[in-house]
């Protein structure tokens, strides 16, 4: 009697020490975070040897005390007849400092395939002669050796998002989603449709579906465990994770992993926005290197014959027609395939070149094969996205990658229409161009981006040649080229018409006569800028110009009849094709562009002569253009910027472009900074060509020549130097141009003087000088520490005098070489990178630096590397002191 009731005593203990929690089932001993497993129920016969369970207890006596405890863990095949599989006798000593203590073990055969056999199993786990906890397991067969999961098991067919509460939604409720509305969602449900392959046996399927956020964080994990009958073809499952609650989401990009037997099936792209978009996910395959739409219903017959209809009705482009028509069919085939089970190795083939002059229907066609491959189901969206050179290369450093990614995001769904692709392969000697990169990341993107996206680059047919022929991976991506020829008069003609009927208004058959013969003599005339189709339309609305103010003079607009408010007289053709073409269009001044610019020059350290100049500039183009008699253009602007390196040259020649667009004196107000490799080639004739691309690039803003001066330095005379051809042609464009662009030149001053004196026209164009002095000692502190703070960064008392002590030194031995702030920005990276290299040791060893504030014992070790190194030494000789 006495030891029953110890026994019972002792059981009372053990319970008072521990609570149950879970058992869990595995086959995989790696060692996760957060003392975790690759946690499962079914298992296959072909890649298991042991499969083992956990058993996790709270520990109530956590930070009181060690204590043992002896767990029985017991394993028996489930079914009428039940079998011990094994009798797990196990002591474990349980640490005060564990909260959770995990009971671990498995059992079965080293060899993979040789103890476990198909069938349901069950683990228990006994604690004092009771019966804790329970978990049951599968273990199930193909019949493959070697076993291939998933593939043996199921294949995905489709992949579906919608937004429910809680109780989730019927069938023919769900509105699917291809992007989620992060303020308005509760519940986020993934509907996903496969294909049983094994339809001649029963087995369980146990989809582990995690949803992540953006920063690859676990948001909610569910687990889904079904028996799959044999004559179950397709098994659909919808999983959701959320709350009851608006409000748990953020905007961002969502993913939602599909796991089956450790092995990841999926991964779905769920996109959070501003608001919900109607459409299908993207979903990465393992093993595929473009995302794609699963699951997306058959093509929209009717909506493609619409697409085509229209494209039928586009007046000429024969070939075009034709090669748009047979692609279209290919890609229905490859559908057709898909379809009876082929599987492509290739990807689809959408990226394409279009080659022709302006005005032949590029960006239309551009259209209308965004609309076929929605139709096809091969785009989300089928929306055209444009873009020019402009819109994706940077100013600066760092700059274009990021203008990139916000195209390609833009244009995600749909096609990005690159115009004038050509400008992005300049020649490979422009030192100044980031052109280049652009290309890269293009060729990645259709390499192995994550797909959705049709990229067509339209130009110039030669240049185009010349653009694909510039990177290797160009010509593979692109394998659909379209030439788009010059439209014939007939074509013209008609374009004519319809172009009338656009703008609702009829010409006489005499003007539709003198309409005709000026378009046939434009066609005539043409070369390879003629706008083709956008001529016409312009010279009809010229017409109808012509028309509105003719009416407008007349004595009596009242009783002007209707249908003479919409007809076009041989008169008015002839005074909108001999209308004065000269001259240039006043544009109005952007005084918040211009406030934008005066408060970006006057935040300038230093500079006090250079902004009194420029705002005495503002004032007196506001005063003339404030004249009756004031043009776009009374003064030239043509400027040369004398000064040292580093002496802010380049930021004021673009707050000057920006200056100079807000008074409307320049369209665009871009900057294109090149220098003598991208204006002088090295044949006879080339450099001309090379010239006036830059200037043709700088059209509407302003061109950048960083040291002028190299164009004619000593010795340029000399056979094979063609730096005066590029002068001779820069002076050129600046007569016959003028008021369309602006030429700034910059170099060292006793360099620019040589410049300027090495040809008699140059001091003519340039009227106005903007020396640039060397920045005094307490302008380079004040800019060096202006860079510190703006790189998030402060600096100690010792760091502060040391660097203050550093910068008065390189000013006093400065020479006609000396960097300016250039060098103080150098001087502040090598620091920054410095401290960053500190920072990363100290955190590697364990220890924590504030990584915010430089030292003065860093200042001091960079100070002696940068002294002991080239950049900083001193010429030859003594210097007193």
């Amino acid at each position: 009697m006495a030891g029953m009731e110890s026994e019972i005593a002792g059981s009372i203990e053990r319970e008072a020490r521990f609570a149950f929690q879970d058992i869990k089932t595995y086959a995989d001993t790696e060692w996760l975070a957060n003392n975790r497993k690759r946690y499962r129920q079914v298992f296959d016969e072909g890649e298991i040897s042991y499969i083992y369970v956990e058993l996790s207890l709270v520990n109530k006596a956590f930070e009181q005390e060690d204590w043992e405890v002896s767990v029985e863990l017991k394993c028996f095949r489930a079914g009428k007849r039940s079998k011990e599989i094994c009798n797990l006798v196990l002591q474990r000593k349980i640490a005060a400092s564990s909260p959770v203590a995990y009971i671990r073990e498995g059992w079965g055969n080293k060899k993979i395939g040789l103890f476990w056999k198909p069938g349901a199993y069950v683990w228990e786990a006994w604690i004092g002669g009771k019966k804790v906890g329970t978990r049951y397991f599968y273990v199930q067969s193909t019949g493959q050796r070697p076993v291939d999961i998933p593939g043996d098991y199921l294949e995905l067919k489709s992949v579906r998002l919608y937004e429910a509460s809680v109780e989730d939604q019927l069938e023919e409720e769900r509105t699917y989603l291809k992007q989620m509305d992060f303020a308005e969602t509760r519940y986020v449900y993934v509907e996903a449709e496969f294909a049983n392959q094994l339809s001649d046996i029963p087995w369980h399927l146990e989809l582990i579906t995690r949803f992540y956020n953006e920063s690859r964080e676990l948001k909610g994990q569910v687990v889904k465990l079904m028996k799959v009958d044999p004559d179950l073809e397709t098994i659909r499952l919808s999983i959701g994770w959320g709350t009851s609650t608006k409000g748990s989401w953020r905007e961002g990009n969502y993913t939602a992993e599909l796991i089956f037997m450790d092995r990841l099936v999926a991964t779905v792209h769920i996109p959070f926005g501003f608001q919900q978009e109607t459409g299908f996910p993207l979903v990465w395959l393992p093993g595929e290197k473009e995302a794609r739409i699963l699951g997306n219903p058959k093509p929209n017959e009717e909506g493609l014959a619409q697409v085509l209809a229209k494209l039928d009705e586009l007046v000429g482009l024969d070939q075009v027609k034709r090669s748009v028509r047979e692609h279209a069919l290919y890609m229905e085939f490859l559908r057709l395939r898909e379809q009876r089970g082929f599987v492509e190795r290739d990807q689809v083939q959408m990226h394409a070149v279009f080659k022709g002059n302006p005005g032949t229907g590029k960006t239309t066609v551009a259209g209308m094969m965004g609309a076929i491959y929605f139709q096809l189901g091969l785009l989300s969206k089928g929306h055209v996205h444009s873009v020019d050179r402009a819109d994706l290369v940077g100013e600066y450093i760092g700059q274009t990658a990021p203008k990139v990614r916000h195209a390609l995001d833009q244009a995600r769904g749909g096609v990005l229409l690159i115009d004038e692709a050509y400008a992005l392969a300049r020649t490979n000697d422009d030192a100044k161009d980031f052109g280049r990169e652009v290309i890269e990341m293009l060729v990645k993107e259709m390499s192995d981006g994550p797909g959705d996206l049709a990229v067509i680059a339209a130009g110039y047919p030669s240049e185009m040649d010349h653009f694909v022929a510039s990177n290797p991976g160009l010509r593979s991506r692109f394998k659909i080229i379209l030439d788009f020829s010059d439209y014939q008069p007939v074509e013209l003609q008609q374009i004519a018409v319809r172009a009338a009927e656009h703008m609702d208004v009829k010409p006489t058959e005499e003007a539709t006569r003198l309409l005709d013969q000026v378009i046939v003599r434009a066609y005539r005339d043409r070369d390879r800028t003629f706008g083709n189709a956008r001529y016409v339309y312009d010279l009809i609305e010229k017409c109808k110009i012509q028309l509105g103010l003719r009416i407008m003079r007349s004595e009596d607009v009242d009783s002007v009849p209707d249908e003479a408010l919409s007809t076009i007289s041989a008169e008015d053709v002839l005074l909108a094709t001999h209308a004065p073409t000269s001259g240039t269009v006043r544009l109005p001044v952007d005084e918040e562009l211009l406030a934008e610019a005066i408060h970006e020059l006057d935040s300038l350290v230093g500079l006090k002569t250079i902004k009194q100049e420029i705002h005495d500039l503002v004032l007196l183009i506001k005063f003339e253009l404030s004249r009756e008699e004031g043009k776009r253009d009374p003064f030239s602007m043509h400027t040369i910027f004398i000064g040292n390196p580093g002496t802010g040259k380049t930021t004021i020649a673009r707050i000057l472009a920006k200056v100079y667009k807000a008074l409307g004196l320049l369209e665009r107000g871009h900057v294109i900074e090149t220098d003598r490799a991208g204006l002088v080639a090295g044949f006879v004739g080339q450099t001309a060509i090379k010239t006036a691309e830059r200037i043709e690039e700088a059209r509407g803003g302003v061109l950048f020549i960083d040291e002028a001066y190299s164009l004619t330095q000593p010795g340029s005379g000399r056979a094979g130097d063609f730096g005066d051809e590029a002068i001779q042609t820069l002076l050129k464009r600046m007569e016959d141009q003028r008021g369309q662009f602006y030429v700034f030149v910059a170099g060292y001053p006793d360099n620019m003087e040589v410049f300027l004196k090495a040809n008699p026209g140059l001091n003519s164009r340039f009227d106005r000088t903007l020396v640039f002095e060397d920045y005094a000692e307490t302008e380079l502190l004040e800019i060096a520490r202006n860079l510190v703070r703006e790189q998030g960064y402060s600096l100690d008392e010792e760091a502060a005098e040391l660097l203050t002590e550093w910068v008065e030194k390189l000013h006093q031995r400065r020479d006609r070489y000396f960097g300016n702030a250039r060098t103080i920005r150098q001087l502040l990276e090598e620091l920054i990178k410095a401290h960053r290299t500190a920072v990363a040791r100290d955190f590697g060893s364990g220890s924590h630096s504030d990584a915010q504030v430089l030292s003065g014992a860093l200042v001091q070790k960079v100070r002696s590397q940068m002294d002991r190194s080239e950049w900083s030494k001193s010429g030859i000789g003594f210097k007193k002191g």
